[in-house]
């Protein structure tokens, strides 16, 4: 990644809105990507392509996805919930999609109405879109192992089910699968479990990132057990906006604003200002009036003499 070690992927304008009443304005949502582009974030999912009538919060993605794009170094994200969704978001440019494959049977069909057989097909197809085009048109694929860590429906996930479709969406044409905890379930521990079963099917190169609650408490804790790990992409939502509609009390993503400045912090280069992110919730808050914005470090500000890790000397 070049001039940076660890890459925060804003997440809030899809999984942030999708879990709320209020629907905010398309204005809002391009001057808020706009803002945070300007902050140093490089990666924004800018929304799902999902029928309006389910999620009306994400109803104008395409205008979203044609905006983003016009900012220069901006890799423009994605989730898709199948091959239809996934031909909607080729057609308007992004350049990375993520089709969210829930370990837990009961929790795919409530969240996309389809079994794990049907999502494979699903993610079958979508790599043979994606590998009809030019190479150079071709968006990155991700499959992303929502539940990963357990679900409010069925409990702790065997790990040779985990393992299975892993596998089974790499065979797929996926590029990488990633790691969410969509509800919440997470500890440093199962954490570090998970990310080396997953790896001892995909290998390494093909997991590195993760998508973190902190529904518990403990989203950051469980960020820094990633890191320890060696993923290098970590999701965040500014002001800890999110959660899953589908998934009873899955509640709260890890705060843009608190995870960047703990990894700053630690040393490791993100490319993000700190204080320009921060002014991010303004335009969040104006456009969101009643909905609680979370972090500590809107609260606290940075300490006295804080220093970048950009700005800092290496020996």
């Amino acid at each position: 990644m070049g001039d940076v070690d660890i890459l925060v992927s804003e997440v809030g304008p899809r999984d942030g809105l999708q879990s709320i009443g209020t629907v905010m304005p398309l204005e809002a949502k391009k001057a808020w990507i706009d803002a945070e582009a300007a902050a140093g974030v490089r990666e924004i999912e800018v929304g799902s392509f999902v029928p309006a009538k389910l999620l009306p919060q994400l109803a104008d993605t395409t205008e979203l996805v044609a905006h983003a794009r016009t900012i220069p170094g901006l890799t423009v994200a994605v989730l898709v919930p199948n091959a239809k969704g996934a031909e909607a978001a080729i057609r308007a440019g992004a350049h990375k999609l993520t089709l969210p494959l829930s370990v837990s049977e009961t929790h795919s069909l409530a969240n996309l109405r389809r079994t794990h057989d049907q999502v494979i097909d699903e993610a079958v197809t979508i790599a043979r879109l994606i590998q009809a085009l030019p190479p150079a048109e071709r968006p990155h694929f991700e499959g992303s192992l929502s539940t990963v860590f357990g679900c409010t429906l069925e409990g702790t996930i065997p790990d040779a089910q985990i393992a299975r479709l892993a596998a089974l969406l790499m065979d797929a044409g996926c590029d990488e699968v990633g790691l969410s905890d969509t509800t919440g379930y997470a500890n440093p521990a199962t954490v570090r479990r998970i990310i080396a079963l997953v790896r001892d099917v995909v290998g390494d190169e093909a997991l590195t990132g993760i998508h973190l609650h902190n529904t518990r408490g403990l989203g950051l804790a469980n960020a820094l057990a990633a890191l320890e790990c060696g993923l290098t992409t970590l999701d965040a939502s500014l002001g800890g906006l999110g959660g899953c509609p589908f998934a009873p009390g899955a509640s709260g993503n890890i705060v843009t604003e608190d995870l960047v400045f703990m990894l700053e912090a630690m040393g490791l280069r993100t490319g993000i200002d700190i204080e320009r992110l921060l002014s991010v919730r303004k335009i969040v808050a104006a456009a969101l009036p009643g909905e609680e914005l979370y972090g500590f470090l809107p609260d606290a500000k940075l300490p006295l003499g804080f220093v970048h890790a950009k700005n800092l000397e290496y020996v």
